[in-house]
C-alpha cells in the first residue's frame, strides 16, 4: 500500500493488495477498498451522514464498500453507506451522496452529483455534470450525457420523492431533464435537451419540449455510414463486454 503525504486513514478501513492513497486524502471508518484501487489527491472516502455532527459519541458509520481495480479522482467526495463494484472509475470533484447502490464497470464524470438512495446497474457511464436526483434508478449499460437532469419531487417542497428509471441499453442525450417518477424503457434514445413528462416505452426515440415518441430507434441512420446504428451494442463496442466476441455471443453466453 502507497500512502501521500498528510493523508488520513482510519484503523478500521479496510484496504486490499496495492492500493494507493493520494496526498491529503481522509479515509473514514467502516471503509473497504478492494485490490489495485487508486484512491487520488484530496479525496473523502466515507464521508460520515448528518447524525455524525448531531452526536459525535454514538455516531456508527455505514460501511463504504469500493470495488477492485478502481479509480477515484481528486477531490471526489464518497459518503458512507455506498456500495460500489469493481472498475469504477470517478472523474474529479464528484459527489456520491449516501447509501447508493453501483454495479462493475461504471463510470462518473467530472463534477457530477450523485444525490443518494439510487441504483445503477453495470456499465454505467455518466459524462461531466450530471445530476442524478435521489431513488432513480439506472439499468445496465445506460449512457448519461452532459448537463443531464434526473428531479425527484412532484410537487416541491415535498417529502414524496421518486426518482425516474431507465431501463438497459439506453442514451440520455446532453442537456435533458427527466421529471420525477418517469420510466424510460430499454434501448431508449432521448434527443438533447428533452423534457421528458411521460414513459417512453422500448426501443423509441423521444425528443422534444415536452419530449414525444418519434420513431423506433431501429429507423434511425448513422451519418457517416448510412446504415443503422440502434440497438447500438451491435455497432459499438469499445469498452464493452462483447468487444471482440460479439454483442450475440456475448449475450448467449451469459445468459447460459
Amino acid at each position: 500500500m502507497f500512502t501521500g503525504k498528510g493523508a488520513i486513514i482510519s484503523p478500521s478501513a479496510i484496504l486490499g493488495k496495492n492500493v494507493r492513497i493520494g496526498d491529503r486524502t481522509i479515509i473514514y471508518d467502516n471503509v473497504e477498498i478492494g485490490d489495485n484501487t487508486v484512491i487520488c489527491n484530496d479525496c473523502i472516502i466515507g464521508e460520515p451522514l448528518t447524525a455524525y455532527y448531531k452526536d459525535t459519541d454514538n455516531y456508527n458509520n455505514p460501511k463504504t464498500i469500493i470495488g477492485a481495480d478502481s479509480l477515484v479522482r481528486s477531490h471526489t467526495i464518497i459518503y458512507a453507506g455506498n456500495t460500489i463494484g469493481d472498475h469504477f472509475q470517478t472523474g474529479h470533484r464528484v459527489t456520491l451522496r449516501e447509501n447508493t447502490i453501483i454495479g462493475s464497470h461504471c463510470s462518473l464524470g467530472t463534477l457530477d452529483d450523485i444525490q443518494g438512495n439510487s441504483r445503477f446497474g453495470d456499465y454505467c457511464r455518466l459524462h461531466s455534470n450530471v445530476h442524478i436526483g435521489m431513488h432513480s434508478v439506472l439499468g445496465n449499460f445506460v449512457f448519461v450525457y452532459p448537463y443531464v437532469v434526473f428531479t425527484n419531487d412532484p410537487t416541491p417542497p415535498s417529502d414524496n420523492l421518486m426518482g425516474p428509471s431507465v431501463g438497459d441499453y439506453t442514451q440520455i442525450a446532453t442537456g435533458s431533464v427527466l421529471l420525477p417518477g418517469i420510466k424510460i424503457g430499454k434501448h431508449c434514445v432521448i434527443g438533447a435537451c428533452s423534457l421528458i413528462t411521460k414513459d417512453v416505452d422500448d426501443y423509441m426515440l423521444a425528443m422534444g419540449s415536452p419530449a414525444q415518441p418519434v420513431k423506433n430507434i431501429r429507423e434511425i441512420i448513422d451519418r457517416s455510414t448510412g446504415k443503422p446504428h440502434y440497438p447500438w451494442p451491435y455497432y459499438f463496442d469499445r469498452g464493452m463486454p462483447w468487444s471482440g466476441v460479439g454483442y450475440d455471443k456475448w449475450k448467449n453466453e451469459t445468459e447460459k
